[in-house]
């Protein structure tokens, strides 16, 4: 029965690493940027939350949604002022640097505004949990809801990308930016529509980490970040389907080795798996291999 208990707890972990890949994997897959401030958004998301509600005094539904609000305007802002002028830079690492300065940019503002301490996430959603197997085995409410919302979110996202005029400008800017332009995509809104789509996504994920790991500081956001980002790359980065299937994979191995092995070199496991997927297959368990004609 440990088994099952470690395999859900695997999962509900998974999911919300998925949550926060699918808003890595939107970005660079249409804008070919890594945002490695997207961890710090989804700090700055369950901020919101924990403020509204209890210095507030606003509603969890309120709340949840003054969170996806600011931080899609975050992910706007952060693009326009951050990210754009350096869209045609002659070196990646450029945005790269820029992507970590704006992480410690949050993570500092955070500090300021809320301190250094730790502080206890309130309980947002509260639902009955799910006895199976005549109670050995208790399921919380809040990760069956993890788990749809993901699923959901995972399933959206495909079918905004595959089937709305928004959603074909995006693929034609990721094939061919300037060609996209060309025939009448306006490629500043599209990356502009994606970062928000990716920042609002992480208030969600913000909401379900803290639920899950009820505790808050302006550095909660940047190890998950890193975690969801190799969840990206594992899955198959640009890939929707691959963002979940790489956060689920990756939240079963670090459980599972925490239970089994030791809690102390699970992420260590977790980074080798990744080494052990990339030498395989470079392009990740759902990537394309691209070939270049020169």
């Amino acid at each position: 029965m440990s088994f099952l208990v470690y395999l859900k707890d695997g999962i509900n972990l998974g999911s919300i690493y998925a949550m926060i890949a699918l808003g890595y994997t939107m970005v660079y897959g249409i804008a070919k940027m890594l945002n490695f401030a997207h961890g710090d958004v989804i700090m700055v998301g369950a901020f919101v939350i924990l403020t509204a509600i209890t210095k507030a005094g606003l509603s969890p539904a309120v709340a949840i949604l003054l969170s996806v609000v600011i931080c899609t305007l975050m992910g706007v802002v952060i693009e326009a002022v951050a990210y754009r002028p350096l869209r045609k830079a002659s070196s990646n690492l450029a945005v790269l640097i820029t992507a970590i300065g704006v992480s410690y940019l949050l993570q500092n503002l955070a500090l300021l505004v809320f301190g250094a301490d730790a502080k206890s996430f309130v309980t947002v959603i509260d639902l009955p949990s799910l006895s199976l197997f005549g109670g050995e085995l208790v399921i919380k409410g809040m990760t069956i809801l993890t788990i749809a919302a993901c699923i959901v979110i995972m399933v959206g996202l495909q079918l905004f990308v595959k089937k709305t005029k928004p959603g074909r400008a995006m693929q034609a800017v990721s094939e061919d930016r300037d060609a996209a332009q060309l025939m009448g995509v306006n490629v500043n809104a599209t990356i502009s529509l994606t970062f928000a789509i990716g920042s609002g996504l992480a208030a969600i994920a913000g909401l379900f980490m803290c639920s899950a790991y009820p505790t808050l500081s302006p550095y909660t956001g940047a190890m998950p970040g890193i975690k969801a980002f190799v969840a990206a790359v594992f899955g198959g980065i640009g890939s929707i389907p691959g963002a979940m299937i790489g956060g689920l994979l990756l939240g079963v191995i670090e459980i599972f080795s925490k239970a089994y092995i030791s809690s102390q070199v699970a992420d260590a496991i977790v980074f080798g798996v990744l080494i052990i997927v990339l030498l395989v297959k470079p392009a990740g368990l759902f990537g394309k291999n691209i070939q270049e004609k020169v």
